[in-house]
């Protein structure tokens, strides 16, 4: 299992609008040297979508990475407070389980 170098994950909701969205950053190794920064996004509790990025360098990919950090916390996305989220499961949140 590869261990991610840097991860970020933020939630954006809005009751008025029915708004409940989530968007996770993750910078990885590639087995070729390489490094890979994976997008997520999507509804909070839906598997949402991905998109995989790869880059030469770790330096390029966290350029990229900070990027888009900025740009969604400017859209209003917030690293949601509870001890309930971790980092990297946030967006692979399910509905809860009915016992």
């Amino acid at each position: 299992m590869t261990r991610a170098l840097i991860t970020h994950y933020a939630e954006r909701t809005d009751v008025t609008r029915n708004m409940a969205r989530f968007y996770a950053l993750e910078i990885v190794p590639t087995l070729f040297g390489e490094t890979c920064l994976t997008r997520r996004w999507g509804r909070i509790g839906r598997r949402g979508q991905s998109k995989a990025h790869t880059f030469e360098t770790e330096e390029a990919a966290a350029n990229l990475f900070r990027e888009i950090v900025k740009r969604k916390q400017a859209r209003g996305y917030r690293v949601p407070t509870g001890a309930d989220v971790a980092p990297v499961k946030a967006a692979n949140r399910s509905r809860p389980e009915t016992t």
